[in-house]
Order: structure tokens, then sequence, then C-alpha cells
């Protein structure tokens, strides 16, 4: 074969055959779909009740929101409350007391 065009559209024949083979082979059809991998299927079942678990912890999790919250208005309203009265008069005795110690003093012979 002494023709450059015919070299060429043999290579480029050649490469077609080859990524068509090859696009066959990657699409696996002689694999039958109908069997489920059973690690897939394990798979899925987590995923439901991982999202079931979810939802749980979810509605949970908004209910004691909804205690907090109303919880935090009473303690609110209680402060506000106990702001709107006069302070109690102060004693006149010190609530704190200093007491002065001798020192520590500790000894060791070596």
């Amino acid at each position: 074969m002494t023709s450059h065009v015919g070299r060429l559209y043999t290579l480029a024949a050649a490469l077609l055959v080859f990524f068509l083979a090859w696009s066959v082979f990657a699409a696996r059809p002689w694999v039958s779909s109908a069997k489920a991998d059973p690690r897939l299927a394990a798979l899925t079942a987590r995923e439901h009740r991982i999202r079931h678990e979810s939802l749980v912890v979810h509605r949970i999790v908004q209910k004691r929101w909804a205690v907090y919250r109303a919880e935090l208005k009473k303690r609110r309203a209680q402060i506000a409350a106990r702001q709107s009265q006069p302070a109690p008069a102060v004693s006149s005795s010190p609530s704190v007391r200093v007491v002065t110690l001798p020192p520590l003093t500790i000894t060791r012979t070596s």
C-alpha cells in the first residue's frame, strides 16, 4: 500500500472500530440488570432508616425548642416584673469579712 490517502483512511477506520468496540465493552450490554446488588439494597434500606430517624430527631428538637421558648418567655416576664419592683434596702453589715491569717511556712530538711 503506497497510497498515503489509503493509509489515512485505514488508520481512521481502525480508530473508529477501536473506539466503537471500547464503548460496547464499557457499556457491558451482556450484564443482566435484573439482578439487584444486595449491597445496593442494604444501602437503600439504611438510607430510608436514617431519613426516618432524622425526621424523628427533628420533631423532638422542635418540641424542645417550643418548650424552651415558652419557659424563656416566662422567665423574661419574671425578670421584667422583678426589675419594676423597688430594690430592697441594703443592710448595714458587710457581707464579706476579711480575715488575716498568719503566714504558712513549710520547712524541709534536705
